[in-house]
């Protein structure tokens, strides 16, 4: 299950990715996505292509995050909750006198 849900997580990141790269910026010097005029044909005009693609980057962006917090659900499953807030102290113990070094031999 988390297998699969990760490969569709991996999917719509790359469909996220090239679907953002695709659009156009704000001054149009970026953009792939056919501008008016007489350059990539008439198939779609310059504002109906920006909304399609305005429109497909939020689904994508929705599903990401779906699949984001259903992967984090997943991981976190079977795992148990702690603090250390809850722990035990630790019992302390005394130091120990360091002990003098002997006296040399000889002497």
């Amino acid at each position: 299950m988390q297998t699969v849900i990760l490969v569709i997580h991996l999917l719509i990141a790359l469909g996220l990715v090239g679907v953002i790269l695709i659009q156009r910026s704000e001054g149009g010097a970026l953009g792939m996505g056919g501008g008016g005029g007489a350059g990539g044909g008439g198939f779609m005009t310059g504002r109906a292509a920006a909304d399609l693609l305005t429109r497909t980057t939020a689904i994508l962006a929705a599903g990401f995050f779906i699949t984001s917090m259903v992967l984090a659900i997943l991981a976190s499953q079977g795992r148990e909750s702690t603090s250390i807030l809850d722990q035990a102290p630790a019992t302390q113990t005394t130091p120990t006198v360091p002990q003098e070094p002997a006296a040399p031999v000889g002497k």
